[in-house]
């Protein structure tokens, strides 16, 4: 029986497995976006067994687990490796169906050279397996990372972090390993005693005393230049909607002063404080040449009796509301209109957002740049694969294909890069299909710049590294 993981792997177009071949398979990865620890990478961590390599942090996996009804204390509980990893071998054949079920065999077999089809049958044969290479120096994490051809990650940081482990990274390693400039605590002002824990450790960071908008600012541009000079050149932003409501410093002064007092903000205070702090990080991205990005409308920490327990990011979350595209355009025109519009990647997890977001970003491409304002990678629940060729088939709709920054894979697990071979096996059928229909022309030249540019030189110019 043919295994699952084969050269033709998810090809129904024979054009298309040939331009995967010649073109998108042996290009280096740019991930731009993703959560993987720098102090993994900088200690060029060891992994005791699967389990901590495969398991840990990867709330897709414990999602699917929950679902198959496994308790969590073999997601994220006190059970052991062992116990954890069998839990997930059981579930694994009910994933069948699920973007989880191939790229569990994808990882499987790019890292391990392992190609049966994981179930309890075969678990202990792919534990120990796996086990023995991971006691090599083969398989510590940075050689996890090229064995998978990565060129460029960029993690995702707070601007209070010291960056400690991207420095010494920089000075002993030429895979570029670049932090992120990702502000949301600052706007996250729901909780007003976590918002002044989060205010004095700023403070610190920055050595500013924070006491008005002005202050912060300040802060922040310290931040900012920090990180600047440690070889970043994107910022971040995840948000369940980019709501514009301007309001002067003043009225913002007062919303601050009513934060650091443990007081809550209504509505129209919370909205005023984040357009004014997010428009000021927003002219700062442009000041210094960096590409903005904002994840929107993803429905954060549903379950809060979980978001207690285990905090964020740990599987509780889901596809939002879709966004408002008035306001969107807004706060982009607002920044516009006084050129300090950076160039910016725009992500949404709605699927009925596409083609609005597509074209929203159409509205701000002003011809001094290519793809000035673009739509991101499809993101989060999106990252499957009818979600990719929907998204590949609404840009080239509704904006240039060509143009495309391409994927990522906003993961915490150091084996999610395969979902970058994923990717490209879809985008390389897609095209392919196109071809077959005559919808795109059978012209070597233009095909393999396409592929070429949306599976890796985009993400690269994007960074500045042409």
């Amino acid at each position: 029986m043919k295994p699952l993981i084969h050269p033709g792997f998810l090809f129904t177009s024979q054009r298309g497995e040939k331009l995967y071949h010649d073109y998108a398979e042996r290009l280096p990865i740019v991930d731009f976006h993703c959560h993987l620890s720098p102090a993994m990478i900088e200690s060029d961590r060891q992994f005791e067994n699967l389990t901590r390599a495969w398991l840990e942090g990867d709330h897709y996996k414990w999602r699917v687990m929950r679902m198959n009804g496994v308790p969590e204390n073999f997601c994220t509980g006190n059970a052991s490796d062992q116990e954890k990893y069998l839990k997930w071998a059981e579930t694994v054949p009910y994933t069948v169906g699920n973007p989880v079920y191939h790229w569990t065999h994808l990882e499987l077999a790019r890292y391990f050279n392992l190609y049966d089809l994981l179930s309890p049958s075969t678990a202990a044969s792919i534990y120990n397996k796996a086990l023995a290479m991971l006691k090599t120096r083969e398989f510590s994490a940075r050689s996890l990372i090229r064995k998978m051809n990565v060129e460029i990650i960029c993690t995702t940081d707070d601007p209070a972090d010291d960056l400690k482990n991207h420095i010494s990274v920089k000075s002993g390693w030429d895979v570029k390993v670049l932090p992120t400039f990702r502000a949301d605590n600052v706007l996250k002002t729901e909780d007003p005693d976590a918002f002044k824990r989060y205010m004095h450790r700023l403070s610190e960071a920055s050595e500013v005393e924070i006491k008005n908008t002005e202050s912060l600012f300040k802060a922040l541009e310290r931040r900012h230049k920090f990180f600047h000079e440690n070889g970043c050149r994107l910022s971040d932003n995840g948000l369940n909607d980019l709501l514009y409501s301007p309001v002067s410093q003043p009225e913002a002064d007062k919303s601050l002063k009513k934060l650091m007092k443990g007081e809550m903000l209504d509505a129209a205070e919370t909205n005023g404080f984040r357009t004014l702090v997010l428009s000021e990080l927003c002219r700062m991205n442009n000041s210094r040449g960096w590409t903005q990005q904002f994840h929107l409308g993803a429905k954060r920490n549903n379950s809060f009796r979980m978001f207690m327990e285990m905090g964020p990011d740990t599987g509780w979350d889901s596809i939002g509301k879709s966004l408002n595209p008035y306001s969107i355009a807004a706060f982009f025109s607002n920044l516009e209109k006084d050129r300090q519009l950076a160039r910016t990647i725009l992500y949404n997890s709605n699927p009925s957002d596409n083609a609005m977001m597509i074209t929203m970003a159409g509205n701000f491409c002003d011809g001094t740049i290519q793809a000035k304002v673009s739509n991101g990678a499809p993101w989060w629940f999106l990252d499957q694969k009818d979600g990719i060729e929907r998204h590949l088939l609404d840009i080239s709709s509704f904006g240039l294909l060509s143009r495309f920054a391409g994927m990522v894979t906003d993961s915490r697990s150091i084996l999610s890069y395969p979902r970058h071979e994923y990717f490209r096996r879809i985008a390389c059928n897609f095209i392919g299909k196109q071809v077959d229909t005559g919808l795109m022309p059978d012209d070597e030249p233009i095909l393999r710049m396409v592929i070429e540019n949306i599976c890796y030189r985009n993400a690269k110019n994007y960074l500045g590294f042409r």
